[in-house]
């Protein structure tokens, strides 16, 4: 059953937002405070064996009174790498979408949103997840450099060390890694990763390398493995 978790203050947006989401199909917790939605999130972690997943996607809202959305997402990632994130944000959040992008999540809607847009972003998060629980195939090893990718388990190592990643920052480092010393364009990541359907803009992708920057280099400011190509996009290079 595809689960979600779902945070949203303001009753009529929570409630259009839960009759799209079980129309397609999901399986909804509803609450309208980042106190409760922390409560359920983590009772169900205690409730989770290794047969499945709390939630497969959580969707918060950023601006609510108490606990507000950016701090529920970031107590969230630290509990779970493998849930996805979405924001629900008002168009003048241009900060905090950066700011809960930067600390974890996957993706933001901004309000007033369609409820096809809404069920396309959420089903791209599921999907993300759901292939990383299954790790379907026989799966490979790929080497870069001190880096290797373990494509069935879904785990990047640097120099025999597991590195601590989100589903999107995996699928791009993958990506990079497969295609190594080629100048990709942000709007190419863009489709890769979020697919052909996305709604937002590419911004959320340098914000993601950023992120990954900080995981993945000895000196964030003055990368080596991820560079940028001015005007483009970026370039994996392999060598140290």
């Amino acid at each position: 059953m595809k689960k979600i978790l779902v945070c949203e203050d303001e009753d009529a947006i929570r409630d259009f937002v839960v009759i799209n989401l079980k129309r397609a199909d999901y399986e909804v917790v509803d609450v309208n405070s980042g106190e409760l939605a922390l409560l359920e999130f983590k009772k169900a972690l205690r409730d989770t064996d290794e047969s499945n997943r709390p939630f497969d996607v959580a969707l918060l809202d950023i601006m609510m009174p108490g606990m507000d959305g950016t701090e529920l997402c970031r107590l969230i990632r630290e509990e779970s790498n493998s849930i996805g994130i979405i924001m629900l944000s008002a168009k003048t959040q241009e900060m905090d979408k950066i700011t809960c992008l930067t600390i974890g999540a996957d993706d933001y809607v901004t309000k007033p949103f369609s409820p096809s847009e809404l069920v396309a972003r959420v089903d791209a998060i599921y999907r993300r997840v759901s292939l990383n629980f299954s790790a379907a195939g026989n799966g490979r090893e790929l080497i870069s450099g001190p880096f290797a990718v373990n494509t069935k388990s879904r785990v990047i190592t640097k120099n025999g060390e597991p590195i601590d990643l989100t589903q999107v920052e995996y699928q791009i480092m993958e990506y990079f890694i497969k295609n190594g010393g080629v100048a990709l364009d942000r709007k190419s990541i863009l489709m890769h990763i979020w697919g052909d359907g996305y709604f937002g803009d590419d911004k959320i992708v340098d914000v993601n390398i950023r992120r990954l920057r900080m995981k993945v280099e000895k000196d964030p400011s003055v990368p080596v493995f991820i560079q940028t190509v001015w005007g483009y996009g970026y370039k994996w290079t392999a060598t140290e």
